[in-house]
């Protein structure tokens, strides 16, 4: 098999250490894809991962590939693959361990691969996995979401809270949240109401919500809890050992840790498919240029109000 081009890094640290460089694709090994990658879309994990925020669970081994979430064409299977083949359209997450959608060609579990809808661009379909099947486990496995509840999405306009917001509106649920203030009309255009600014006081909305998600990480646990109506949930989905301490102790707490559930990413691709999860794409531009997209992001979180997508030509 010829070399590809991939972008990696030999060491964790800041964007200065990714790279663009040939490798040897990988065979795909029991239970595993080989996907020629067409679009692949960038989430804050991505240089989280890389500047090594998460080397307990990513470990030392190097080089490590860039990126999670892809679109693209089944290459070859690995033995006991069974649901897709060579020449299946797909959209997928590449292991968290092992990362690499940022390339011509990734490997990925079988089960965090699923068809792509015909309806959606390889580029629409690269930006829903990780968001999107976070908000669906975040809500739906986590939350126990019901037709006419109350949600409160904080960061409603990120990638996971816009999913979340979507995917709650579509089970029948009535959905308020918080974003900066420059953005109140565009929140409100997703149906949101009532809008609040991050620094919102709590009380004026207090004891209103079945459920409070923290797409940020940010939202004081006094404050949510002032939100919960009696028997709530309170789902933050940025882990760190303390807040899981915290839901070891609490009944309303929780910490959502994404799991690759097969049956989960195929809701959110066929809610994507029926139009009814749309993720705005701010910026395409190809692997050659990646880097450079890629630390413009990071640094300025730049271009803001949508994914930043890469595409392999």
């Amino acid at each position: 098999m010829a070399t590809m081009k991939r972008i990696q890094y030999h060491r964790y640290g800041g964007p200065e250490v990714m790279r663009l460089e040939d490798v040897e694709p990988v065979r795909p090994g029991a239970g595993e894809v080989l996907v020629r990658v067409r679009a692949a879309a960038a989430n804050p994990m991505d240089w989280q991962i890389r500047n090594g925020e998460m080397k307990m669970v990513t470990g030392r081994s190097f080089p490590r590939g860039m990126g999670y979430d892809f679109a693209g064409v089944v290459e070859a299977v690995g033995e006991g693959v069974a649901r897709l083949r060579a020449g299946d359209e797909v959209l997928g997450a590449a292991p968290l361990k092992a990362g690499g959608a940022f390339a011509e060609m990734v490997v990925a579990e079988e089960k965090a691969v699923v068809k792509k809808p015909a309806s959606l661009s390889y580029e629409e379909a690269a930006a829903i996995p990780t968001v999107g099947v976070t908000a669906f486990q975040a809500l739906v496995t986590k939350g126990k979401l019901q037709p006419g509840q109350d949600v409160f999405v904080h960061g409603c306009l990120g990638g996971v809270g816009r999913s979340a917001v979507q995917i709650a509106a579509a089970r029948g649920a009535r959905v308020a949240g918080s974003c900066r203030a420059g953005a109140a009309q565009e929140a409100a255009d997703l149906g949101i109401a009532p809008v609040v600014d991050f620094d919102f006081d709590p009380t004026a909305i207090g004891g209103l919500f079945d459920i409070v998600l923290d797409t940020a990480g940010t939202l004081p646990i006094k404050a949510a809890r002032t939100m919960l109506k009696p028997g709530g949930t309170i789902i933050d989905i940025k882990p760190t050992p303390v807040k899981f301490a915290r839901s070891a102790l609490s009944g309303s707490y929780r910490v959502q840790v994404t799991q690759a559930v097969t049956q989960d990413i195929e809701e959110v691709a066929r809610a994507a498919g029926q139009g009814v999860l749309r993720l705005p794409i701010a910026r395409i531009v190809p692997l050659t240029e990646a880097i450079a997209a890629l630390t413009e992001l990071e640094r300025d979180r730049t271009p803001k109000g949508g994914k930043l997508v890469i595409t392999t030509g």
